[in-house]
């Protein structure tokens, strides 16, 4: 599946992106707000303190989800994203959330933050 169009400006346009990983039994887990990026036809969040962060150990766990943003609610597999697109994604970030200083986009940009860069494709429920 890809995101449509609609989907990717919504979601692109949204400030913040709820997010929740699958339990193995299948229901999901309280969603955790965060921020979210386009880049290209694609959606990235990245975890802002490194790969202990729940939401995200529990969605790289998972692999799957679902995401709420812009009026889209959408199921999601999360992937590593392909370090080649760090670059377009750190510009994405600091293009969409600058505005909130150096200190706050500090924790999602540079290089320090590749390995906890996911992917969001959207899946069937």
């Amino acid at each position: 599946m890809a995101w449509t169009t609609d989907e990717l400006d919504r979601i692109g346009a949204a400030e913040e992106l709820e997010v929740s990983s699958y339990r193995a039994d299948g229901t999901l887990r309280p969603f955790v707000t965060i921020w979210v990026v386009r880049s290209g036809d694609d959606l990235f969040v990245r975890s802002a303190y490194g790969p202990r962060n729940g939401w995200f150990r529990r969605a790289e766990a998972s692999g799957r989800g679902r995401v709420r943003a812009g009026g889209v609610d959408k199921d999601v597999t999360f992937e590593p994203a392909d370090a080649a697109l760090h670059d377009a994604v750190d510009a994405a970030y600091h293009a969409k959330y600058d505005r909130h200083g150096p200190a706050i986009v500090g924790t999602v940009v540079g290089p320090d933050v590749t390995a906890v860069t996911l992917r969001l494709v959207p899946s069937e429920g």
